[in-house]
């Protein structure tokens, strides 16, 4: 927490000090009043000669004086430690969230996006509430214990035994509370990351449970994960709460001895009444101070499982990192070459998810990609723009190997087309600007007819500018599929990938697209992923996978001659089609 305080703290690092300084002040303040109220007490009202009113106003005025200064002074560390620990959280923040864009699809495995989101938001609360715990009170408090018990040694040396009593009894519950509460508390956050999970894929995933009216399924579910929550929360905040029983028994404890044996002191002479009002405001101070030291552990051991939670994050190394800082190097041409390439996903993996792949690619062709689900199709183009790398093998892309060139440089030159298509809050020439942010409203028009999208969107009242909501939930899935080629056509690459991108659409889209895209596409390579092959039939090359290999590559013709696969899919989707 300590380290992660001054690393963070930065910009703010005048507020950060200036706060402990305001607060040591009040604190001296503070310990300076009941002074003056003994004077007030015994030379004032029980003064020899009697009252003095003149000295009461004096000392009296001189205690308004020291409870303003106070008053003001903390205050002040109240606003010093809010611009600090709102600074610290904002760079702790921005910190893990700058890492997560460095992350590889390995490392975003690692971590569900639910978990993600509980870690930038719910966790961040937790640590500010700590910095502030320790600002306020893990500065205060000791400070504040240590003048108040030279005072009440300072009045009466004897009556001060009380203390070494009072206080071996809290530290040692305090340890015992802490000890046991932690690992409760990240378990806690854990099933905070479950119930968050189950919450975004409802809302996600609204429309599909309506259809199946699985209404009450999923609040039964939410229900459980809810409950999960609520049973270790009980279980994990039950323990700091004996934190306050344990506090008021000793506090209570301490007050009856003091006044016990204060009492008699007073009665026998060897203590003023001053003395000991004074004794009792100190006593309350450091009781006061032990209660807030008291919360502050408890914030801090909470708040350490959210701290552990954002090392993971800021810990965790990006697997693909820039090889060369050559940032001159680019790609020369759309050409593509797996030498001997293989990959797996996990270093344990007893099976590679591509084996032995030999495959070249001249600058220019388009190529089709069939084969069944799972035969690895979208693995072997994910590892072009090095989404993932290379477990065995070279791939060389447009040259080069592609950890020769800097990430961005590559990415730029490779524009791809997910299965699953991703639209972002704003308008339609919002998210076409994804692909050039400084294209002109023609370029974006342009590539939007060639992805046979331009019609769809005239259609809208506001056109272009139409909003379309977070994850465009305002189109079809059709629609969305055609926007996001456009975009990708709009980054003008040297190779576009297509990965199952016009599943949605239909077949006369379909062709149309793909006539727009052999004309728009001319020189630069492109790879087209299908499940139809009358998607890639006209492709200069057509790549078969099954299990991971290669299993033939051809044109049309050739493989329906030689490939029993390309042949009985082909026939099955043609006897579909007749049906």
């Amino acid at each position: 927490m300590f380290k992660l305080v001054v690393k963070y703290t930065r910009q703010f690092t005048w507020a950060a000090i200036l706060a402990p300084l305001l607060v040591a002040l009040e604190v001296v303040l503070g310990v300076l009043i009941p002074q003056v109220m003994t004077s007030i007490i015994d030379d004032g009202i029980n003064g020899i000669g009697g009252s003095n009113m003149a000295l009461i106003y004096q000392l009296g005025g001189k205690m308004v004086i020291y409870s303003v200064l106070a008053m003001f002074a903390g205050a002040g560390s109240g606003i010093c430690s809010a611009i600090a620990s709102s600074g610290f959280v904002h760079n702790l923040r921005l910190e893990m969230y700058e890492r997560i864009q460095d992350y590889s699809f390995k490392n975003m495995d690692k971590f569900e996006v639910p978990s993600l989101v509980t870690r930038m938001t719910k966790d961040m609360r937790e640590i500010r509430m700590a910095y502030m715990a320790i600002v306020r009170m893990l500065i205060r408090s000791p400070l504040q214990l240590i003048m108040s018990t030279y005072m009440v040694f300072k009045i009466n040396s004897e009556l001060a035994k009380v203390f070494f009593v009072a206080i071996p009894v809290l530290g040692i519950g305090l340890y015992l509370i802490s000890r046991f509460a932690h690992p409760k508390f990240r378990v806690l956050m854990k099933k905070f990351d479950a119930m968050n999970s189950s919450l975004e894929e409802n809302f996600v995933g609204i429309r599909v449970v309506k259809t199946f009216v699985r209404e009450d399924y999923e609040k039964e579910k939410f229900k459980t994960t809810s409950e999960g929550v609520m049973n270790q929360q009980r279980s994990a905040e039950g323990l700091v709460i004996l934190n306050g029983p344990l506090f008021n028994l000793v506090m209570y404890a301490c007050m009856i001895a003091v006044s016990y044996f204060g009492g008699r002191m007073i009665i026998g002479g060897s203590m003023t009444t001053g003395q000991f009002m004074a004794y009792l405001s100190y006593l309350r101070n450091i009781l006061f101070g032990l209660m807030m030291v008291s919360f502050a552990l408890m914030q801090i051991i909470f708040a350490q499982a959210s701290v552990d939670r954002a090392n993971e994050i800021l810990n965790e190394k990006p697997d693909i990192t820039d090889f060369n800082n050559d940032e001159s190097l680019l790609l020369e041409d759309g050409s593509i070459k797996f030498e001997n390439v293989s990959f797996k996903y996990s270093e344990n993996a007893q099976k590679d998810a591509l084996a032995n792949i030999n495959l070249d690619i001249k600058s220019g062709e388009m190529v089709g990609i069939i084969g069944s689900t799972g035969s690895g199709k979208t693995t072997l183009v994910q590892l072009i723009p090095r989404l993932y790398d290379v477990t065995d093998g070279e791939l060389v892309v447009g040259g080069h190997n592609v950890k020769d060139y800097k990430i961005p440089n590559l990415r730029k030159d490779v524009a791809m087309v997910l299965q699953k298509n991703v639209l972002f809050s704003g308008t339609i020439e919002e998210n076409m600007k994804w692909g050039d942010a400084n294209a002109t409203h023609e370029e974006v028009v342009e590539a939007c007819k060639c992805a046979q999208a331009h019609d769809f969107i005239e259609s809208f009242p506001k056109g272009y500018e139409t909003d379309l909501g977070q994850g465009g939930v305002n189109v079809s899935g059709g629609q969305k599929q055609r926007l996001c080629i456009a975009r990708a056509l709009l980054k003008k690459p040297k190779i576009i990938i297509l990965d199952d991108s016009t599943s949605a659409v239909d077949t006369d889209t379909d062709k149309r697209i793909r006539q727009a895209l052999k004309e728009r596409l001319s020189g630069m390579t492109s790879i087209i992923i299908a499940q139809r092959i009358s998607s890639v039939m006209d492709a200069d090359k057509i790549i078969v996978m099954d299990d991971g290999k290669i299993a033939d590559v051809g044109t049309h013709n050739e493989l329906m001659e030689r490939n029993t696969i390309y042949h009985d899919l082909y026939e099955t989707q043609q006897q579909g089609v007749s049906e």
